[in-house]
This record gives C-alpha cells, sequence and structure tokens, in this order.
C-alpha cells in the first residue's frame, strides 16, 4: 500500500507537471515500511507529537517524520545553511555564506566520517535520512526549495544545535573580499542586526533543600529566535524516553529532560573559538606561511558553490580555499597578513554526545557522555531525580597560554600561541550540589553561578570567561537568594519574576541629573512629570506599566548616545554607559523618549502592553509586522535590561510604530524530579509552521503571559488529551 501511494503521488504530480521528489528505491521503501509500522505517533491537544518506536532509530524516523509534519520548510532552510547551499535556493547574493559554510562542511568528508561513524549510530542518521525521505515521498504537495532526498550523512553538517553556531562569528564581509566575492550589504547588516539583538538564555536548578517537596527542579528558558525548535517528546523499547526542544530537522534533544535527568544548555562565553594572523610568504610561485623559523606551504582546497540564476538555472563560481594548521583564512590585514580562524569540527562525537545525554539515567551517565568533548558554546544546567544539581562549562575548551589575551588575533607565526590540547572537565569550572542549593547562569561568568558556593574566578584561566557578570545573572540571584520554599509553580514564579534590575543602576543617574540641573533648564518643566514618574515607579514591568514604556525607551537613547550596541547588558556595558554620558545627555535621552512616544502613539503615557507585541501573520520563515493585523500584548520586557523573561525584536520602522517580539522566550519549561515527573511548558505561538492549523497560534496566550501549561509526560497523562493517533503515512 505504501509503495502503491508513493507511486500514485508521483504519477499525479508529474501530470500536472510538476517537480516531485526522488523516487524511492525498493530498498528504501522496505525500510520506511518497516520503521512506518514499528512507530506510533500521538498528538495531543496542543499538536505536539509524542513519538513511540520499537528501537532508538525507529524513534527518529517517527520524530523527524513529525517534525516534517509540523516545518519542513524550517527543517530545509537549516540544512541548507548547514550544507552551505542556500545560494542554490536564494540565488547569488548567498554565495559569501554558503562559502563560509563550506570552508568546514565537505561532502567528501561527511559521507567519509558516516561510513567511520559507530554502527549504533549510522543506523540513527540513515533513519533520520528515511523518515524525512518518506515524508516528502507521502507529502508531493511539499515542494523542497533544493533538497529531494536527504542522505544520511547529511545529519552530520548540523550537529550544533545553538542559536547560531560558532561559524557565524567569521564576518562574511571580509571573508567575500578576500575571496574576490562581492560583498553584500544586506547579508552584513543582518549579521550585524543579529549581532544587536539583546539576547541569551537563563537556567536554574534547585536542590532538594530547597524545595517543600524535596525534589530537585529545573528551569528550561532558552532565549532564541521564535520558532526556532521543535517541541516533542521521543521514546522507544530500548530504554528511550525524553522530552524537550528539538532545533528543526535534528534527531536529538537539544533542552529537555527524560524520566530521570534534566538539562539546559546557555550560550557560554568561554573562548573556544580563536583567530591566528599568519605571515604569508610568496616563494617560487607558491604561497607559504611562517610558523616559528620554517615555512609552511598554505593548504589549498577547491570549493564550488552553485547558486540560482534569476532564469532558475543553476550558475557555479569555484572558489580556491587556504588554510593553515590552524584553520581556513577567513579575512586579510593586508597583503602580507591573513587570518585564519580556529574552531571545533567534530561533527560525528557533536550527534553522539546530542543524542546520548537523551538516554543518560544518572549524573555519572552524562559525565560519561560529555567526556566526547564536543561542546564549545555551551554552559550546561543540570538537574536529576537522585536530587543532584550541576553546572557544567563547555567541554571543548583549548589549553593556552594565559599570558596571551586570545579575544584579539593572535600571532600565528609564534608557536606558543598554539592550542595545547584540551582541558579536562574538571579543569573548567563546574559545580554539583553546592551548599547554596541552587545553581544559575544567565549567560554570564560562572562565578556567581551558586552565590557564595560558586568558582573562584582566580582559580581558572582568563579565557574560561570573556564576558563577566550581566544584570540577568544579578535578577537570578535576587529570586533564589534565601528561599527554601520552592515548588515548580514558584520556580515558574521566579522565571517571570517583573524586577529590572539594570533600571536599579540606571535610575539614580538619571534622576540626580534631573535634581542637578539649573532651574532655568527648560528641560526642568518639560520633563517635571516623566520624573516624577519614574521616581514613584518600582523599577518592574507590567502590562498596563506607563514607567515601563517610558523606562525603556529613554534607555536604548541613552544607550545610542553612548555608542554602545544594543545587545551590550553586561555590568561593563552599564558602567560605560553611565560614564560616557553627561548628566545633561542623560535628560536629552529622556526628552528623547518621551517625544518618539508622543509622536508614535499620541502620548508618552502610554502603556507597556499597547508597545510591546506578539504577532503572528504567516508561515513564513521571516515575519513581518502590521499595527493593523491582530496581535496580543506581551507583559515583560528584553534581557537587556535584566528581565529574566525576555523578548525582544527588530526596530519599527516606516508605519509600524509598536515592537513586535521575534527573540527571547522561546520554549520554556519547568520539571520537577519526583518519584514521577511533572513538567509544565510553552512554545512561542505554537507547534505547527501551517498558518491553517489550529496548533499555529494557539499558546501565544500562555506565551505573552507566562501561564505554562502542563506536559504529557506518561501516556495516561494523554488520555482524554489525544487528538490522534497514527504511523507515519497513515
Amino acid at each position: 500500500m505504501r509503495a502503491l501511494l508513493i507511486a500514485l503521488a508521483a504519477l499525479c504530480l508529474a501530470a500536472l507537471g510538476l517537480a516531485t521528489p526522488a523516487f524511492a528505491q525498493d530498498n528504501e521503501l522496505a525500510r520506511w515500511t518497516a520503521h512506518a509500522d514499528a512507530v506510533t505517533i500521538v498528538r495531543d491537544d496542543w499538536g505536539i507529537a509524542h513519538v513511540h518506536g520499537k528501537t532508538d532509530a525507529d524513534a527518529v524516523f517517527g520524530m523527524v517524520y513529525a517534525q516534517a509534519e509540523d516545518d519542513f520548510n524550517r527543517i530545509e532552510m537549516n540544512y541548507l545553511t548547514a550544507l552551505g547551499r542556500v545560494s542554490e535556493a536564494q540565488g547569488e547574493a548567498y554565495v559569501s555564506q554558503d562559502l563560509r559554510a563550506r570552508l568546514y562542511v565537505d561532502p567528501a568528508d561527511l559521507r567519509q566520517r558516516y561510513e567511520e561513524s559507530p554502527g549504533w549510530l549510522r543506523a540513527l542518521m540513515l533513519a533520520w535520512a528515511d523518515g524525512l525521505n518518506d515524508y516528502l515521498a507521502l507529502h508531493p504537495h511539499v515542494t523542497p526549495k533544493v533538497i529531494t532526498h536527504f542522505e544520511p550523512w547529511m545529519a552530520l553538517a548540523f550537529s550544533e544545535g545553538s542559536i547560531g553556531g560558532d561559524i557565524e562569528r567569521i564576518k562574511l564581509g571580509p571573508l567575500a573580499e578576500f575571496y574576490n566575492q562581492p560583498r553584500v550589504a544586506m547579508l552584513e547588516q543582518g549579521q550585524a542586526e543579529r549581532a544587536l539583538l539583546p539576547t541569551g538564555s537563563n537556567g536554574i536548578a534547585v536542590g532538594p533543600a530547597n524545595t517543600t517537596a524535596h525534589h530537585a527542579l529545573l528551569l528550561i528558558n532558552p532565549h532564541t529566535s521564535y520558532y526556532f525548535r521543535s517541541e516533542l517528546q521521543m521514546t522507544s523499547d530500548a530504554g528511550l524516553n525524553a522530552y524537550g526542544a528539538a532545533t528543526w530537522g535534528q534527531f536529538f534533544l537539544y533542552q529537555g529532560f527524560n524520566d530521570r535527568l534534566g538539562w539546559m544548555h546557555t550560550s557560554s562565553h568561554a573562548d573556544a573559538v580563536d583567530q591566528f594572523i599568519e605571515t604569508i610568504v610568496r616563494k617560487d610561485g607558491k604561497l607559504f606561511y611562517r610558523y616559528g623559523k620554517a615555512l609552511r606551504p598554505l593548504q589549498q582546497q577547491s570549493v564550488t558553490v552553485r547558486w540560482r540564476a534569476a532564469d532558475g538555472s543553476l550558475a557555479a563560481k569555484t572558489f580556491t580555499v587556504l588554510k593553515t594548521h590552524h584553520g581556513p583564512i577567513v579575512a586579510a590585514m593586508d597583503a602580507d597578513h591573513w587570518i585564519s580562524e580556529a574552531m571545533m569540527f567534530k561533527p560525528v562525537e557533536a550527534l553522539e554526545q546530542g543524542f546520548g545525554l537523551t538516554k543518560a539515567r544518572n549524573y555519572a551517565d552524562y559525565m560519561k557522555v560529555m567526556e566526547l568533548k564536543a561542546n564549545t558554546s555551551n554552559n550546561t544546567i543540570y538537574a536529576d531525580a537522585d536530587g543532584n544539581i550541576a553546572y557544567l562549562h563547555p567541554q571543548f575548551i583549548p589549553k593556552r597560554d594565559d599570558k596571551i589575551d586570545y579575544r584579539q588575533p593572535v600571532d600565528g607565526a609564534d608557536p606558543d600561541t598554539d592550542w595545547k590540547g584540551l582541558h579536562a572537565l574538571n579543569e573548567a569550572p563546574h559545580l554539583l550540589n553546592p551548599a547554596v542549593g541552587w545553581i544559575q547562569n544567565t549567560n554570564n561568568w560562572p562565578f556567581s553561578a551558586a552565590g557564595p558556593d560558586s568558582p573562584k574566578r582566580d582559580a581558572y584561566p582568563r579565557y574560561m570567561d570573556t564576558y563577566g557578570e550581566n544584570v540577568r545573572g544579578l535578577h537570578a540571584v535576587e529570586v533564589l537568594t534565601g528561599k527554601h520554599d520552592f515548588t515548580l509553580d514558584g520556580l515558574v514564579a521566579a522565571a517571570f519574576d517583573s524586577d529590572q534590575p539594570g533600571f536599579h543602576i540606571l535610575m539614580p543617574a538619571l534622576l540626580k541629573a534631573y535634581d542637578d540641573a539649573p532651574s532655568e533648564d527648560p528641560l526642568r518643566t518639560k520633563l517635571a512629570d516623566q520624573v516624577a514618574m519614574l521616581r514613584a515607579w518600582d523599577q518592574h514591568w507590567a502590562v498596563d506599566s506607563v514607567p515601563t514604556s517610558l523606562a525603556v525607551y529613554w534607555g536604548e537613547a541613552l544607550w545610542e548616545t553612548a555608542g554602545r550596541a544594543r545587545a551590550a547588558q553586561s555590568l561593563t556595558d552599564y558602567a560605560l554607559v553611565l560614564a560616557l554620558t553627561s548628566e545633561g545627555q542623560k535628560l536629552k535621552a529622556l526628552e528623547t523618549a518621551s517625544d518618539k512616544l508622543t509622536a508614535d502613539f499620541g502620548t508618552w503615557r502610554t502603556p507597556w502592553g499597547q508597545i510591546n507585541r506578539f504577532q503572528r501573520n504567516t508561515d513564513d520563515l521571516v515575519q513581518t509586522y502590521s499595527d493593523a493585523a491582530p496581535s496580543l500584548p506581551i507583559e515583560f520586557t528584553s534581557a537587556q535590561w535584566g528581565s529574566l523573561a525576555s523578548v525582544t525584536g527588530p526596530k519599527p520602522s516606516g508605519d509600524v510604530k509598536r515592537r513586535y517580539g521575534d527573540t527571547g522566550n522561546s520554549f520554556v519549561a519547568a520539571v520537577e524530579f519526583g518519584p514521577r515527573i511533572r513538567a509544565v511548558a510553552v512554545s512561542a505561538g505554537g507547534e505547527s509552521g501551517n498558518r491553517y492549523s489550529p496548533h499555529f497560534h494557539d499558546q501565544a496566550p500562555r506565551f505573552t503571559t507566562g501561564k505554562l501549561r502542563e506536559v504529557y509526560f506518561y501516556p495516561d497523562q494523554l488520555i482524554g488529551h489525544t487528538e490522534r493517533t497514527y504511523h507515519p503515512g497513515g
């Protein structure tokens, strides 16, 4: 029957003159059928997939099939980005972005790595490809942009599940310039704008001694772009039973929990990516770089990038990528000094680690998987049913000479700047069951993770943290300190605590500036009501709060006056903003904020909820917003001001005056590890990427107000909450 359905679908599309996915071979059909027969998908009343398979490979087949049902578009775009093939869909403007990916991702290399992978991992990758190909064969109305047939090795191209992998640190403009590719202002501006958005994530673990039920608690609160991950559960008869968020198209849960333990990743500021200045020597028509007293030949690799031309045909350009032992050349300082980029590339180990964590049964199991050292970008907050809570730093941290400042490009000709192996896990900041009974990380340094029981800064090399403390870190410590009666609901309340510690730091300077202003200064009269309101304000956000609106607009004007990036939210940045602006400029920023609010909304006395909104109009990957279309108020503010719950988005422009969130809180969950797991969660908008689905927008009212819903972790919880039970293709 399955073969007949696929054949009929292909014939119908052919009769209509439409493109069809690559037709399945008999051996593929047999595998697809076997997997589908072994998989059951239950959709709950929020549209979330609960996937069960006989084997782990069956579960992988089912979970990626379910993801494709929800949003195949995001899956394909993630892999086009990872494989360096976006320009095949979107044109020549994306060639430099694809070249950046291809500096590391070589299909021939990934095929070889796939063949050399452990047998169990090859089985999962094959099941992954089978699930996507089966979906395409059974859904002929879905037209891929480029990838009509997924191959198992492709899973290795996208083994980093974080928001913005290490490769995005390579700037597109200088890369394009070096390889004689036209710079594309649109892409460079997009990269710059993403870097300016205040982002982050929050993880909190509370030990049994600080909870009323004496069970460990875990907060999972990533701040990513909206709709970045799929919420689901995957189980198997082989012991898999995990729930959480999978980055679209990946077959492991990036953040989540199983029936024994849970994990939350926060972006780290440990230095694991470095740039080296290579001294170039030209000799006998060949290129060399200096290393110590020797000259080494530059390695060369031919890379061909294809792009979609205006007439629909495919054009191509071949680049000669240059590399040193540090990494590929990504920019030039001048004719004789080029920049190479050193970063981790361990795709097999990264997939092993990503999936292995979902099956860990205890802290020892979890740490054994972490020994793969295939994570550069994330801190981890951990909790389990044995009552353990833990903090882990990234596992891939190169050893370096701590006297050298790696925050800037270093001299690649000096062997002393080379990486000297990797740190052991116990050589990085870490915590297990601190006496204070809680752990937090908000992308800040690890040296306040457990208050008085935190790791000590002077015990570690400087490169273990390049950032410092931030205002959300202050807030997390505030809501945790001295509290010994946490419940699951209490942890959620802490995650949505409305205080904004950033304004505790900033507001006294504004009030002093006003008080110090000469009596004849016209701003004293113009701003009298605004200052009186801010003076009486408690620095907490609320949907009906006018001072929140005024303070946010003032803070942004102050940041702009100081010339600081919008994303700057460390305590160092706060000190710089205050130091770089005079009292007169602080008052002028308040005038700017008042005038802007009045111009856009008719009065500066505009409540925050009338400005800060959630809107999901279409199923496009990039949303467009309209003040005339329906939207919901979002009560919380940006991470920039120390709010733990966070929302940010593009600056309003043109006819759009309101602010529409597209980044910040995305998937939020809280878990209690008792004899029986209890969890609550919410996702931005809804699980489905199809605007006609009832699950496209059904979670939005809860998302915007922090009202998390019950997670159906056990089969008995699905009774009365099941919309559909089926096999893939059924």
